[in-house]
């Protein structure tokens, strides 16, 4: 890769067998917007199952469980299946748990005949009045705020892990983890692989190497077939890196390049692919890096923002010889190119700040480069 290269992405070699990048701007048979007007049509899109989900939601039995179901990304994973099954005409029951600090997200969650479960992970007798369930989807984790609170990440991503592999040892699951998990990588190298070592920096980064090993232990230990997501920025128009980026063009902020490459997937791609890697669990668990196969340039996106957004961007810095990425191949490979290609994101994002869309105020503060988050 070139470092200072004006290509807004370009491609990690894929293994064989894997879907072009960029395959199917589309979700079944039904056209993606040129632009996403509100929130309600923006949900819509998230929710919108695959033709693959459509047709592996069949083999998988009620009622499906997703832990930590009230975050960023839970509430629309949930719909997405749930949406799934009904169009397939499958009696999936899909069932959100979550603390549900954000009252909003899980009235949502009921309207879309999501059965809702208040519950603190970290509570071992309220865990243990969670339903049986055969598939579990876990997204339960803690990042920001390691800095001021780093016990709390620590038993958030260790202790609950523990509980629920006790508790559902009998289950297969797929758990959320990060691209945090993996050290700085040269740019020139094209991301890191599963086979890295997991020699990170920062609290929360080795916290999650930490999860990851509760998860193999138990799942070696029970024999509990698990598959482990290395995520590397999931975007939507409320959040994410991109958005981010965008964000700072508009308003005339500076963009730091020292983190001057990355990998994002649009969240419904990461729905979709998370759901059908329950296909992929196995004991010992595997681990799959998920994001799109492409690496995009900071500054490439910057300056593709600012043309659609009609504002120059404030560039600072250089690209540092390092940054956190990955390689995808594997994951493309067993599932598939995810659909959303950055050229349909980037327009979306744009047309989204300049109507001043809501915004979720969680930064990626994909610019940190010591672990302190």
């Amino acid at each position: 890769m070139k470092e200072n290269s004006g290509e807004v992405g370009r491609a990690v070699p894929s293994a064989p067998g894997s879907a072009p990048a960029g395959d199917a701007a589309r979700w079944g048979q039904r056209a993606l917007p040129d632009n996403i007007k509100s929130e309600e049509e923006l949900d819509e899109v998230l929710t919108r199952p695959s033709a693959a989900l459509r047709e592996f939601i069949r083999t998988v039995s009620s009622p499906l469980l997703i832990l930590g179901a009230g975050g960023k990304m839970g509430p629309t994973l949930a719909v997405r299946a749930k949406r799934a099954a009904e169009v397939e005409k499958h009696p999936l029951e899909v069932i959100a748990v979550s603390r549900f600090s954000d009252r909003k997200a899980r009235q949502w969650l009921e309207l879309q005949n999501i059965k809702t479960i208040a519950c603190d992970l970290l509570d071992a007798a309220a865990l243990r009045k969670v339903p049986e369930a055969a598939n579990i989807i876990y997204l339960a984790g803690l990042k920001f705020g390691t800095a001021e609170n780093p016990s709390a990440t620590w038993a958030m991503n260790t202790i609950v892990p523990a509980r629920v592999m006790e508790r559902y040892a009998g289950a297969r699951i797929v758990a959320l983890s990060t691209g945090n998990v993996y050290p700085l990588t040269p740019t020139t190298r094209g991301g890191s692989t599963e086979t890295d070592l997991l020699t990170p920096v920062g609290e929360y980064a080795n916290a999650a190497v930490a999860r990851e090993r509760i998860f193999e232990f138990y799942s070696r230990q029970n024999k509990t077939p698990v598959a482990l997501l290395r995520l590397f920025y999931a975007v939507e128009l409320r959040y994410g890196l991109l958005v981010d980026i965008g964000r700072k063009v508009y308003g005339g902020e500076p963009i730091e390049l020292a983190n001057g490459f990355f990998n994002c997937i649009w969240q419904g791609d990461a729905n979709d692919m998370a759901i059908r890697a329950l296909s992929l669990a196995s004991a010992p668990p595997g681990a799959w890096n998920l994001c799109r196969p492409e690496v995009f340039s900071v500054k490439a996106v910057a300056s593709k923002l600012g043309d659609l957004l009609g504002r120059a961007p404030k560039i600072s810095g250089v690209e540092a010889p390092t940054a956190l990425f990955g390689n995808s191949a594997e994951v493309c490979t067993k599932l598939g190119t995810p659909s959303v290609p950055l050229d349909m994101m980037l327009p979306w994002i744009a047309h989204w700040v300049k109507q001043g869309g809501r915004n979720l105020a969680k930064p990626t503060h994909f610019e940190v480069r010591d672990g302190n988050y």
